[in-house]
């Protein structure tokens, strides 16, 4: 019987992985986005310090997904957080995120993607597959499909678990609105390359 993760590992992992995105958005900040490179990026609307709009919490009140790849500006980044200005339906809006706010990074040009947890969530994360990141949209409102990478299901863990309330699994994708122009879709034939922390759970 394993004993209990008194170390938390799997923080520490994540607090790695969120030190990749920070990495990867101070060099996009500095010199922009090299060669094909662009980022969805996910994130918990409802986290302490997230700063946006009223208008887009209304409209997602728990989870969305941002595009940068052509149209964004003013992208500055501290120790904890990042912000930057986008256009949604052609109104700028400017956004303030928390990395710890960070649900998943993906970047379809070369097909990696990262998935963290937030607090609360864990157990709920630990019984069921990840779900398929939210569509983003074109600029005018023309869907751009985003599929799920196809090796994220075989990060769901093989051991009997308690099945959580129904209630708890029908939760609704959020749709996510246009924060940029991507020019193909984002996930071309191929398998992803996802990084989970399924690995590193808290063991009971």
């Amino acid at each position: 019987m394993a004993g209990k993760d008194l170390i938390r590992y799997d923080l520490l992992v994540q607090d790695a992985l969120k030190g990749v995105v920070r990495k990867v958005l101070v060099d996009a900040g500095k010199d922009g986005l090299p060669g094909e490179h662009h980022f969805y990026i996910s994130f918990r609307t409802d986290f302490p310090g997230v700063r946006l709009s009223n208008r887009l919490r209304e409209k997602y009140p728990q989870e969305m997904t941002i595009v940068l790849q052509h149209q964004f500006w003013d992208l500055g980044i501290t120790e904890h957080t990042f912000e930057v200005g986008l256009s949604f339906s052609g109104v700028p809006e400017r956004l303030l995120i928390p990395f710890d706010a960070l649900t998943g990074f993906f970047d379809p040009s070369v097909q990696f993607g990262l998935k963290f947890d937030t607090e609360g969530d864990e157990e709920e994360i630990e019984e069921e597959a990840p779900p398929p990141a939210p569509a983003p949209l074109r600029a005018g409102g023309e869907p751009v499909e985003l599929k799920q990478p196809r090796e994220a299901k075989a990060d769901k863990k093989s051991e009997t678990k308690k099945p959580a309330p129904a209630a708890e699994k029908s939760k609704p994708s959020e749709e996510v609105e246009a924060a940029s122009d991507p020019a193909a879709d984002p996930n071309p034939a191929g398998s992803a390359e996802v990084v989970s922390l399924d690995a590193f759970r808290k063991k009971n």
